[in-house]
Order: structure tokens, then sequence, then C-alpha cells
């Protein structure tokens, strides 16, 4: 192999640039990034970057010369239109790419509110990107009034922030509840009450019907499906993304919500591999696409491995964490098909665990301010062990005493 092309230059594009040097590949590596800055983390960018706890050059995963040192071509600003598999060229516009093997680390997109329900209107943003949240710090000290639109993980760190910053903030959620796509009841009720502490108003099967602007064409409200209207001068929409699977469709890759590719990161075409937000694998009995920094981070040093061979099977442990306020929810595994939620006491008055079960199976742990319950849950499902529901209900038993 003489040259390796990676498209994307997110957590898992890196990850796997980096991978391929660290395994002692000696070829070509070029690694492709469709925005003019050089790989950064995305988490701070709806926490403590957007609140001025983070500065600019600690988002950057890596310095400036790690990518000359490595031998890593590094093309900042470049958007690929096509990929010719029969000539294994990579079409971006004014220049085309050779490879051998292609690993495709595209990522995701935000969605977005329509135009025609005033999306396009100033002061609505999504937070996505570096330039996103650049966008959104430029104009808080104008604004008073902010409005969320979904209340997940995205959003609810947003209302966090943007309270810390003295805006009044509104989350509204058009379902039931928030984060009811990904945590149980019982950790949605302990973060709503936790925002309404700290003076969040939260509006749950609420639907968006549009926004209103004011005469300079400036977001002034959103209007409710039953009527009622928030004022707000600031709206973040948080309502979820898509994998960016544009480039892989007019490929002509195998697509199922997001890029198609078996347990080894292999895609529809035997030389191209994928990893992060844009593609799906199969995992257990079913097949997922997970939007998580370890995922990217993991999957993207998978696929780097399998382009080098031998070929192993990604089999991921899933986690995930979210910082809002003082509270760090940690979470392990997916809760998907339970039935059971035992929750658990921590050993502050801050902290509590809701363990996911499935009959007795054991299927994820959420952790607030629990740090002991998350490390002891992620180490069991590695193991795969089933705790005791009455031994994890117990607040007074020994967690560590499940991993012996």
């Amino acid at each position: 192999m003489r040259h390796i092309a990676v498209i994307g230059g997110g957590q898992a594009g890196h990850s796997a640039a980096a991978r391929l040097r660290s395994l002692g590949y000696e070829g070509r590596i070029t690694l492709i990034c469709g925005e003019q800055e050089p790989p950064y983390q995305r988490p701070p960018l709806s926490k403590k970057f957007l609140l001025d706890q983070f500065v600019r050059a600690r988002l950057y995963l890596r310095g400036e010369s790690f990518y000359s040192d490595n031998d890593i071509e590094l093309r900042l600003g470049t958007w690929c239109h096509h990929i010719d598999m029969d000539s294994k060229r990579i079409d971006c516009g004014d220049d085309s790419i050779p490879f051998d093997k292609l690993i495709i680390a595209t990522g995701s997109h935000p969605r977005t509110v329509d135009g025609p329900m005033g999306g396009n209107l100033a002061g609505i943003h999504t937070i996505r990107s570096l330039a996103d949240s650049d966008r959104i710090k430029s104009e808080l000290d104008k604004c008073a009034r902010a409005i969320v639109i979904g209340g997940g993980y995205i959003g609810l760190e947003a209302a966090a922030s943007l309270k810390s910053k003295g805006l009044d903030v509104t989350v509204v959620e058009a379902a039931e509840r928030i984060l009811q796509r990904v945590a149980a009841r019982e950790t949605s009720t302990r973060l709503r009450a936790l925002h309404r502490q700290h003076g969040v108003e939260i509006l749950e099967n609420a639907p968006l019907k549009q926004f209103e602007g004011d005469a300079q064409g400036r977001v002034a409200a959103a209007i409710l499906e039953d009527g009622r209207r928030i004022a707000a001068d600031l709206a973040i929409v948080g309502i979820g993304v898509l994998p960016t699977t544009a480039l892989a469709e007019r490929t002509g890759l195998a697509l199922e919500n997001g890029i198609r590719m078996d347990i080894n990161c292999r895609t529809s075409v035997p030389f191209v591999f994928a990893a992060g937000d844009c593609a799906s694998f199969p995992w257990k009995t079913v097949r997922i696409r997970l939007e998580s920094v370890q995922n990217a981070i993991e999957q993207g040093e998978a696929a780097a491995a399998n382009a080098l061979g031998p070929e192993q099977a990604y089999e991921p442990v899933p986690w995930f964490w979210s910082d809002q306020y003082d509270v760090k929810l940690q979470i392990a595994g997916l809760g998907h098909g339970h039935d059971r939620i035992i929750c658990r006491e921590g050993p502050s008055s801050s902290a509590v665990s809701h363990w996911y079960f499935r009959g007795n199976e054991f299927l994820a742990v959420d952790a607030i301010n629990d740090a002991r319950s998350y490390m002891v849950g992620k180490k069991l499902l590695e193991a795969g062990k089933s705790p005791h529901h009455q031994t994890v209900a117990d607040p007074d038993s020994n967690l560590a005493a499940l991993l012996r």
C-alpha cells in the first residue's frame, strides 16, 4: 500500500491517520479536512468553550507540528466531490488525490429548522463546528433571552452554558420529556429538576410551529404548535444530527442509517473503510450508529488497523458523558429494550445511578455525579457480567465486589 487517504478531519479521521503511523505504516497518508481548522474537539463547543473557560488552542487534537513530524499530509479546506473507485482517485475540484485504500470519516451534520418555519432568521444557530460556537459567542453580550429547541444532550448543555452566561433560557422539547430518545425517565427527571433549580424553563410536549422575526430579520420569538409565544433574541437548534453520507451515496457505497459497514469497518467496496458518526455497523443482534467521541476514536483506530490487516472485529462497549452546571452524567452501555430501572443512591446527596436491565441482563448505567457506579458498570459490561438487582439497589453494598 503506497497511499491511504482519510476523508474527514474530525475525531474519527484524525484517530485513523494517527493510528496508521503508530502501527508502523510507512506509506503516504493524506488527511482531507473540509474545514480550514485542523482536527479539534467538539464536546467543549457547547460547554467550556462557549463559557470562555477553554482557550481555542486547547481544542486542537494535536499541535501543528504533529502532522509534519508524522509525515501526514493535512489538506485543510478541501471538499471531496466524487470518488472514482475504478481509478481509485478522489475528485476535489481543482485537484484529484489517488489512493490505494480509503477511510471515510465524514461525520454528521445538524438537523435544522426549515426556511418556511423561519429557520433562516439571524440569531438562530446550531452547535456542531468551531465556527458555529464562534458565531454564538460573538452574539452573547447583545442577547438577554435565549430559546433552545430540543431537550437532548446538546440542547441541555447549551441551555446550561447560556444560563451560566446570564441569559434567560427556555428549553422547548417536542417529545413527552427531555432525553426521551436516549435516557430513562428517571434520568430525565433528575436533569429536568437540575435545570429548573438553575432557573431554566423546560417546556415538554411542545412542538415548534415556527420562528418569528423582527423588522431587521433577526429572531424575536418562537411560536409553538399550541399557540404559545416565547420571546427570544437568540435561538439554539439542537434536534439531533444526520450522518453525512452524500459523498458515499454519489459514489455508490451501500447505505443503511449511514454508510453500511461490516464488523471489521469495511464498506461494500473491499478497499474502503468507514468510521465515526457517518457509519453504521453490526452490534450484538442489531445494527447501530454511535454518535460519541469514544466511538469516533476507537472506530477510527479500528478502521486503520483493519486497513493494514489482519482484521479484528470492532465490538465496543459504548460510553458517553455530558457536563451540565456542576453535574457530570456518565453513561456506559445502551439501554434500548430495557424493562426495569434500578436506582442506586450514591455517596453524596447529588449522586445517583440508574441501572438498566432486560430481565436479569444488565444493559447500561446512567451515573450522575457517581464515577464509581459508572466505572463498575462499564467494567461489568466489558466482562459480560450482570449483577443482581437487589445488590445494585442496596446503597450499602460493595459495588467493587461485583467485579471479582
